[in-house]
C-alpha cells in the first residue's frame, strides 16, 4: 500500500511546488517554481477530503497567506495541519479556524 500525505503549499496566496531553496526573502527574483495552480486552495482541501488522504497539511510560506490558509481550512475542518508563522500566540486561533494540529517551527 503506497501512503500519500497531501500538501497544500501557500505562497503569495496561491498554490504552489517551489524548488526547494529558491524561496528567500531577500532575493524574490530567484524563486522558481515547479506548478502554480489556477484552482483556489479550498480545490485541494475537498479534493484530499473525497479521496480519503489523510495526514495532510497546509502551509503558508512567507506572508500574505493567511486568507488562502483559510479557505483552505474551511473546506475541511479538523482536516489539516497548518503551519507556516505559527507561534505560541496564534496558534489556538488557527486551531479555532479548522486546523487539527499547528505545525510550530
Amino acid at each position: 500500500m503506497t501512503r500519500f500525505n497531501g500538501c497544500i503549499d501557500l505562497h503569495h496566496g496561491k498554490v504552489k511546488q517551489i524548488v526547494g531553496g529558491s524561496l528567500v526573502d531577500h532575493s524574490p527574483e530567484t524563486l522558481t517554481t515547479n506548478f502554480v495552480s489556477e484552482e483556489k486552495p479550498s480545490y485541494y482541501s475537498k479534493l484530499y477530503k473525497d479521496n480519503n488522504i489523510t495526514r495532510c497539511h497546509v502551509i503558508k510560506l512567507g506572508p500574505n497567506n493567511d486568507e488562502a490558509a483559510k479557505e483552505a481550512l474551511q473546506a475541511w475542518p479538523g482536516g489539516l495541519q497548518v503551519g507556516g508563522g505559527i507561534t505560541i500566540d496564534n496558534a489556538e486561533h488557527w486551531l479555532s479556524l479548522g486546523a487539527s494540529k499547528v505545525i510550530v517551527t
